[in-house]
């Protein structure tokens, strides 16, 4: 039996019907077309998936779509503030090489924004274990963890 919801994403208001079983991640990619959120394990191994939901890093495929009912999303569309206009992360991990086949990307870039937004200021070690959930098997970690820190500053 469908479901009714009601749920913020990336500032805009959405109401929708949906099925009881549908993952905040398939809901994201296949109702709202937002692809930036990437499918790799669906199992919460990999951290593609990752979006913030109420100012916190989850794994959007191991949310169900009715846990986000009445909630904010932000996806790695809703980061920028406009076509020119990138969030400080994305402009770093572009000028740092931060980015090579890019799929573990917007889920790297997310769960640095959650934990820059409670951790500000973080060391190496303090953001290596925030971002212990996010596999990435090109970069090797050194140049998004030089990206992130550089804009925090620290």
């Amino acid at each position: 039996m469908k479901k009714n919801i009601k749920l913020r994403v990336n500032g805009k208001s959405h109401e929708m019907e949906i099925e009881p079983r549908v993952t905040l991640a398939e809901l994201l990619r296949e109702r709202l077309f937002l692809t930036g959120t990437k499918q790799g394990c669906e199992s919460g191994v990999c951290g593609a998936c990752t979006v913030i939901l109420d100012g916190k890093a989850v794994k959007s495929c191991l949310i169900l779509a009715l846990k986000a009912d009445g909630k904010e999303v932000l996806t790695i569309e809703g980061l920028a503030s406009g076509v020119k206009k990138l969030h400080p992360l994305q402009e770093s991990f572009i000028r740092n090489g931060a980015i090579q086949c890019g799929y573990c990307t917007p889920g790297m870039i997310l769960s640095a924004k959650a934990f820059l937004d409670e951790n500000p200021k973080p060391n190496e070690e303090d953001l290596r274990a925030a971002l212990v959930g996010n596999l990435c098997r090109c970069t090797g970690y050194v140049k998004p963890i030089k990206a992130i820190l550089e804009v925090s500053g620290s």
